[in-house]
């Protein structure tokens, strides 16, 4: 039996809900010692949507040939999905 959780796609997640999604994933990548991805998502409060935008991109890339982080990456995908949500 897989200990994998099911994450439900949520595709209406508000300007807050995207901000803690990101400040999550800058906190487990820490916990993992990705200081690299970690620091992506650093002051993102506030920030104008295209930079956010910019910086799940960018994290997605890095993320792309590191499956051990499968979750991370699963956790971006939803943010992607809702980033037409930023206001």
């Amino acid at each position: 039996m897989s200990d994998e959780k099911t994450m439900k796609l949520v595709t209406n997640l508000d300007r807050g809900a995207i901000e803690a999604k990101l400040r999550e994933v800058g906190g487990d990548a820490a916990g993992a010692g990705l200081t690299d991805l970690a620091k992506m998502f650093i002051g993102i409060e506030g920030m104008p949507a295209a930079q956010i935008e910019q910086r799940v991109n960018n994290a997605m890339k890095w993320l792309a040939d590191k499956p051990q982080h499968a979750r991370l990456t699963a956790t971006l995908d939803l943010v992607g999905m809702n980033l037409k949500n930023l206001k």
